[in-house]
């Protein structure tokens, strides 16, 4: 559906992406994770056919954006970051009006547009105010709006930023729906439990490079350990500080990861560490084991400092 040699993307002396390669499949959900600042945005920019590419070879759904944009964008969905509804209007008509911008005749749309709101579960909200909608009541709408053309690939740009965990869970079902009815969905998150959730594979983005790609269970594989031990130290009371902490239990796991407020300890097995840490005298106040996560991977890869 995507297929990406070498692409790169510049703005004058800037180069926002360095030559990547990515391959999306029919059907599936690829995932897009970075920090600010990574390329993804200009990324998905260039997979949307709206901005040119700097370098490199790109072919979306078998056509080249420079020659065939107009096709191409006939064919996608995009939901954006921001929701970017028509307020004037209503929900029906916010889904009414952008269905006849396809050239779509009247009475089809009207059928898409029963569909959708069915779909999103938005139908006994056909004719109320869109200022009148939650978040996640506007978040669903734009996605209903992203489908009005019945689109090959959709695009979504952080789907969930800013939605309560119900609403989250509620747009992860209708989407779960949409990869299952054969929509390829192409996401970036800031969540990692939710390209946990919705990707089939994924790549990490850094500094407009892709530093790691798979499926999210075989990145934490590749990354990091099966599980992680964290333990909480009374630093004021032992007197001792974290790094001091972290060389007197270094050898418990493949690494240590020293935080403000605990040690991360990188283990296969979780309960062994914090029965090894007790037997050295140890004494943590609390201590938690937890399976590792795409988090984790993440971090290792991209760092903990933030990117402005």
């Amino acid at each position: 559906m995507i297929s990406a040699r070498g692409l790169r993307k510049s703005f004058g002396d800037f180069e926002a992406v360095k030559g990547i390669d990515v391959e999306v499949r029919r059907g599936e959900a690829f995932g897009f994770l970075g920090p600010n600042g990574a390329g993804k945005s200009s990324t998905m920019r260039m997979i949307a056919a709206v901005s040119p590419v700097s370098g490199g070879e790109l072919r979306i759904l078998g056509m080249d954006p420079a020659v065939d944009g107009p096709a191409i964008r006939g064919r996608l969905g995009v939901c954006a970051q921001e929701d970017n509804l028509d307020v004037e209007l209503n929900v029906r008509d916010n889904l009414y009006i952008y269905g006849r911008y396809f050239g779509l005749p009247k009475a089809v749309v009207n059928e898409r547009v029963d569909e959708l709101l069915d779909f999103v579960q938005l139908t006994e909200k056909a004719t109320s105010k869109v200022e009148d909608l939650s978040g996640g009541m506007k978040r669903r709408l734009t996605i209903a709006r992203s489908l009005v053309n019945r689109p090959d690939v959709l695009l979504l740009d952080e789907p969930t930023t800013g939605l309560d965990p119900q609403a989250r869970h509620v747009l992860w079902d209708r989407l779960f729906r949409l990869k299952q009815s054969g929509v390829t969905l192409v996401i970036t998150t800031h969540y990692m439990d939710e390209a946990e959730q919705l990707c089939d594979r994924l790549v990490v983005m850094d500094k407009g490079l892709i530093v790691a790609e798979g499926s999210p269970l075989d990145l934490i594989r590749q990354h990091s350990t099966r599980e992680v031990a964290e333990l909480r130290f009374g630093v004021a009371e032992q007197g001792e500080t974290h790094d001091a902490l972290a060389e007197k239990v270094a050898d418990l796991g493949d690494r240590v990861e020293v935080l403000p407020d605990r040690l991360l300890v990188y283990t296969d097995d979780g309960d062994r560490v914090i029965a090894r840490v007790h037997e050295r005298g140890l004494q943590p106040v609390a201590t938690l084991v937890r399976r590792s996560t795409l988090e984790d991977v993440f971090l290792r890869l991209t760092g903990r400092t933030l990117v402005d």
